[in-house]
C-alpha cells in the first residue's frame, strides 16, 4: 500500500515593510512601458538625445584608463569617490562661482542616489519636508519611502513664493526644502535671482536645510546664468548642492555628486557605504580622464544648441496641437515644457486616446504633493528631431480631438 505523505504546512512569508507597501509604482515608468514601441513618438521620457553623446570621447577615456591603470580602474575605491574626479568636479564648481575643494564633495551613483542618501541621513519618519508645487516625481518617491510628511510650497510661474515658504517654515517646522531651481522638472521654470536670495535668507532665519538639485543647469539656451542658492549669504552652512553628468555626458555612466557641509557629508558617506560601498571606479576614472582630455563645456554648448532648435520646434507647434485656451511657458533651457489645458480637461483621462495615435506625454497629476492640477502635462522636447516633434504634435492634436469627441467623461 502506498502511503501518501501529507503536504507540509506552509506559513506565509513575512510582509514587506510598511514603507514598501505604502509607495506605489512610478506613473512615468508605467507610461514609458506602454509607449516603448519604436513607432511611438515619446514626449513622456526625460532622456537626453543619444545621438548627441560624445561616444568617441567617452570611449577614448575608458580605453586610456584601462590601458594605463587597469588595476586601479577595476579595483574597489573609497566611498567618498576617486580623488582625481573629486578634484576635477571641485575645480568646475569653483569656476562657476562657488568655492569648493575636493573634500567638500561625495561622488554618488547618479544624483538620484544622493537624494536617497540625504533622506537616510536627515529624515526621521514623520518629519516634514517642503517641496515645489509641482515637484520632481522621483524626489516625492524618495521622501515618501523615508516616511516624511511632504508639504508643497505655493508658487507661481517663477517658482517658489518666498513669503509662502516662510509662513510654512514657521508653521510646520520642516527639516528641509527640496528644490530644482534651474530649468525645473517638470515645469522648466527658473527661480529668479532675488527669490534665491530670499529663500537663502528664510533658511538662515529659521533653521532649514536646502537641497538644491541641479541636473539641468548647464543646458542653457538663452538668458544669463543665475547663481546657485548655495552661493547666497545665509545658505553657506545649510545647502546641499546636487550635480550630475547624466544630462551633459551620459546617463549610463551613473555619475552624480553632492556638495554638503562636513557633518552631513560624512553621514551621507556612511549611508553610501552601507548602500553600495562606492560608485564604480572605472566610471569615475573615465569621467576624470574625459574632463582632462576633452572639452566638456564645448560639448555641452553644441548639445544645448540642438536642444534649443527642438524646443523652438515644439513651441512653434503647440498652438495647433493643444486645445484653445491652453497655456505654456517658454523655458530658457533644460529638457521640459509644461502646459496647462483649460480646466475642464483631465490629461490622465485623455492619455489613452492620445497613445492610440502613437504619441505620448506625462500627465501632470503625479508631480503634485498636494491637490493636483489635472489639466497639466509635461512634454520632453530633447529626444526627437524637429521633424519628429512636428509629427508628434500633429498626432497629439488628433488624439486630443478624438478623445474629446468621445464625450465629457474624459473631462472634469
Amino acid at each position: 500500500m502506498t502511503v501518501v505523505e501529507p503536504a507540509p504546512t506552509r506559513a506565509p512569508v513575512p510582509p514587506l515593510a510598511a514603507r514598501a507597501r505604502s509607495i506605489g509604482g512610478s506613473p512615468v515608468r508605467d507610461i514609458l512601458a506602454v509607449t516603448a514601441r519604436p513607432e511611438v513618438i515619446n514626449f513622456a521620457g526625460g532622456l537626453p538625445a543619444p545621438e548627441l553623446f560624445d561616444v568617441d570621447g567617452i570611449a577614448a577615456a575608458y580605453r586610456a584608463v584601462l590601458a594605463e591603470s587597469p588595476a586601479q580602474a577595476l579595483q574597489y575605491s573609497t566611498t567618498e569617490g576617486e580623488p582625481e574626479l573629486r578634484a576635477a568636479l571641485a575645480a568646475r564648481t569653483s569656476a562657476r562661482g562657488l568655492a569648493t575643494g575636493p573634500d567638500d564633495l561625495l561622488v554618488t551613483t547618479g544624483s538620484q542616489q544622493a537624494l536617497s542618501l540625504l533622506a537616510t541621513a536627515l529624515i526621521e519618519p514623520g518629519d516634514t519636508v517642503l517641496v515645489e508645487n509641482p515637484c520632481y516625481l522621483a524626489a516625492l518617491q524618495v521622501f515618501g519611502f523615508a516616511g516624511a510628511r511632504v508639504v508643497a510650497v505655493p508658487g507661481d510661474g517663477h517658482g517658489v513664493d518666498p513669503e509662502a515658504l516662510e509662513e510654512l517654515v514657521v508653521r510646520e517646522r520642516p527639516k528641509l526644502l527640496y528644490t530644482v531651481p534651474t530649468f525645473q522638472n517638470p515645469t522648466g521654470r527658473t527661480l529668479p535671482r532675488e527669490r534665491r536670495a530670499a529663500v537663502a535668507a528664510v533658511a538662515a532665519r529659521h533653521g532649514l536645510w536646502i537641497v538644491e538639485d541641479d541636473p539641468y543647469g548647464e543646458l542653457r539656451f538663452e538668458g544669463e546664468r543665475v547663481p546657485w542658492i548655495a552661493s547666497y549669504p545665509g545658505a553657506e552652512d545649510r545647502t546641499v548642492l546636487l550635480g550630475s553628468f547624466s544630462k551633459v555626458m551620459a546617463p549610463g555612466m551613473r555619475l552624480g555628486w553632492l556638495r554638503a557641509p562636513a557633518e552631513l557629508r560624512r553621514a551621507c558617506a556612511v549611508a553610501k557605504q552601507a548602500a553600495d560601498l562606492h560608485t564604480p571606479t572605472v566610471n569615475q576614472l573615465a569621467a576624470a580622464r574625459y574632463l582632462a582630455d576633452s572639452d566638456l563645456d564645448g560639448h555641452v554648448t553644441r548639445v544645448a544648441a540642438v536642444y534649443r532648435e527642438r524646443r523652438d520646434a515644439m513651441l512653434a507647434g503647440l498652438a495647433e496641437a493643444l486645445p484653445e485656451g491652453s497655456h505654456w511657458d517658454r523655458p530658457e533651457g533644460g529638457m521640459f515644457l509644461w502646459a496647462r489645458l483649460p480646466e475642464t480637461y483631465d490629461t490622465t483621462a485623455l492619455l489613452p486616446a492620445v497613445v492610440r495615435q502613437e504619441v505620448a506625454y506625462v500627465p501632470g497629476a503625479p508631480f503634485y504633493a498636494a491637490e493636483p492640477d489635472r489639466s497639466t502635462l509635461r512634454l520632453c522636447f530633447v529626444t526627437q528631431t524637429p521633424e519628429e516633434i512636428g509629427e508628434g504634435l500633429r498626432r497629439l492634436g488628433v488624439g486630443m480631438g478624438v478623445a474629446m469627441d468621445m464625450g465629457p467623461a474624459l473631462g472634469r
